[in-house]
C-alpha cells in the first residue's frame, strides 16, 4: 500500500514529495485495478498544480479583496480578517481517507452492504476546500451598548453579510454552488435565494460544538473550486484553540476505534486502505519528519513554512474597527 507517511522523512520538498506520492499511488492503482486510488492520486495531481502555477492565485485574491473593500466601507465599525489558504498535504491526506472511510462505514451500517467501487469514487472525485477563504468579524465592545448582546448583534451581521457574498461574487466571476444539504435548519436572517448554496453549521453545530457559514464556489477565470468560510471572533477561537479542536480529535478517534470493530480487516479493501493511512497520519509524529522548510518539536509546536501540516497562505487582510470611542447607531 502506498502511503504517504513513507516520503516524509528525506529531506524533499513539498512539491517532490507530492511528486513522487502521486506518481507511485497513480502506478499503484493502475497495476492493481484499484479506481479509488486513481482518483486519489488525481486529486494529489490538483493540489500539485495549485503549489507550482499559482498565477491565478494572484487574480483570484484581487477579485475576493473587492468583497474585503466593500465590508470594510459597508462596516467600517467592524474589525475583521480575510485569510486564504491552500489545504495542506497532511490535512487534504485525512480528508481523502476520511472521507472514503466515513462513507463506506454509513453506508454499511445502513445497508448491511458495502458500495460500489464506482460510488466510492464519486463520493470522494471532488475536494470543493483545496483553497478555501475565511472571514472573522469582531464587533469591538465601544460599540454595544448596556444590556446588548454582543454575540447576537455579531450573528447578525455574520447571515447580513452572508446574504450579500454570493451575489457579489457572481459578478466577480464566482459561481455560487448547491450546498447538498436539504432539510438542513436554516436562520430566518438568511435570503431564501441564497439558502441552498449554505451550509449553516451555526443552526447544525457539529458534534464538537463547532458553528460557522460555509460556501462554495467554482471560479470560471481558472476553472477551480474554492471555499468560503464565515464566523464571529469566538466562532474561529472555538474552532481554533478552544473545545472543538480538542474534542473533534477525541471524539474522531472514538469512532475510528468502533469502525474498525464493525468492519475486520478483509471485508472491503477500499476501506481496508483508507483506514490503514488515516491511522498512520494521525498517529505521526512531526518531530521526527524531515521535510525542507518544516520544523517541529511537538505536534502543538510546529513551524510550517512549506504547507505540509498548517496550509500555505494566500492572503491575509486585517480590517481594524475605525470607531473606538463612540457607538454606532
Amino acid at each position: 500500500m502506498v502511503s504517504l507517511n513513507d516520503y516524509l522523512y528525506d529531506g524533499n520538498t513539498v512539491l517532490k514529495i507530492l511528486h513522487g506520492f502521486y506518481a507511485d499511488l497513480k502506478d499503484s492503482a493502475i497495476r492493481e485495478q484499484n479506481g479509488v486510488d486513481l482518483v486519489h492520486s488525481n486529486i494529489l495531481l490538483q493540489q500539485m498544480e495549485l503549489l507550482q502555477h499559482n498565477d491565478f492565485l494572484t487574480s483570484q485574491s484581487q477579485r475576493i479583496r473587492e468583497f474585503y473593500k466593500y465590508m470594510a466601507k459597508q462596516y467600517p465599525f467592524l474589525a475583521f480578517t480575510f485569510k486564504g489558504r491552500i489545504k495542506s498535504l497532511i490535512r487534504l491526506e485525512e480528508k481523502i481517507n476520511g472521507n472514503i472511510v466515513d462513507y463506506i462505514y454509513e453506508y454499511y451500517q445502513e445497508n448491511k452492504c458495502f458500495p460500489s467501487e464506482s460510488e466510492i469514487k464519486s463520493r470522494i472525485g471532488r475536494i470543493r476546500d483545496l483553497i478555501a477563504y475565511r472571514i472573522v468579524l469582531s464587533l469591538p465592545k465601544c460599540h454595544v451598548k448596556s444590556g446588548e448582546d454582543i454575540h447576537e448583534r455579531e450573528v447578525n451581521y455574520l447571515y447580513e453579510i452572508a446574504n450579500e457574498l454570493p451575489g457579489f461574487l457572481e459578478e466577480m466571476g464566482f459561481s455560487p454552488e448547491q450546498s447538498g444539504k436539504e432539510g438542513w435548519k436554516m436562520s430566518e436572517k438568511m435570503n431564501a435565494q441564497v439558502c441552498p448554496f449554505y451550509r449553516d453549521y451555526i443552526l447544525n453545530p457539529s458534534p464538537s460544538g463547532y458553528q460557522s457559514l460555509h460556501i462554495s464556489f467554482y471560479d470560471n477565470l481558472s476553472r477551480c473550486d474554492l471555499e468560503v468560510q464565515l464566523r464571529t471572533k469566538m466562532m474561529d477561537d472555538y474552532a481554533e484553540i478552544g473545545l472543538a479542536n480538542h474534542l473533534g480529535y477525541e471524539e474522531r478517534q472514538k469512532k475510528d476505534h468502533a469502525r474498525r470493530d464493525d468492519i475486520p480487516v478483509g471485508m472491503n479493501r477500499f476501506f481496508d486502505e483508507a483506514y490503514d493511512r488515516e491511522m498512520q497520519l494521525q498517529k505521526l509524529d512531526l518531530a521526527k519528519i524531515d521535510v525542507n522548510m518544516f520544523g517541529a518539536v511537538s505536534n502543538q509546536l510546529v513551524n510550517d513554512g512549506c504547507g505540509l501540516f498548517k496550509g500555505r497562505l494566500i492572503l491575509p487582510y486585517e480590517h481594524l474597527s475605525r470607531f473606538q470611542n463612540d457607538l454606532i447607531d
